[in-house]
């Protein structure tokens, strides 16, 4: 196994976490925004208020978007077994 194709798959491998790590990131920071906001205009400072519907969000956005997840998933295992049997 070369460098070259350690870096390819390290390469690969991260920016397939980052591509399924950023719909709930982002629905995680939109939903922290709106939540913020509220609490400055209505001047609650409850600490559960951010952490609750964060919390459902998120869960809600991983169950939506879980078959993608899983997609882009097993083509990267998939294409990293096709790698390892052309080195072995």
């Amino acid at each position: 196994m070369t460098e070259e194709l350690v870096i390819e798959v390290l390469t690969e491998v991260f920016f397939t976490v980052f591509v399924i790590l950023t719909p709930i990131l982002g629905v995680s920071l939109v939903v922290g925004i709106i939540i913020s906001v509220f609490q400055a205009a209505t001047s609650i400072q409850e600490m559960t208020l951010t952490f609750v519907p964060k919390i459902i969000f998120t869960a809600v956005a991983i169950i939506f978007l879980m078959p993608w997840m899983i997609d882009k998933m097993v083509s990267i295992t998939l294409k990293l077994f096709s790698i390892l049997s052309t080195v072995v």
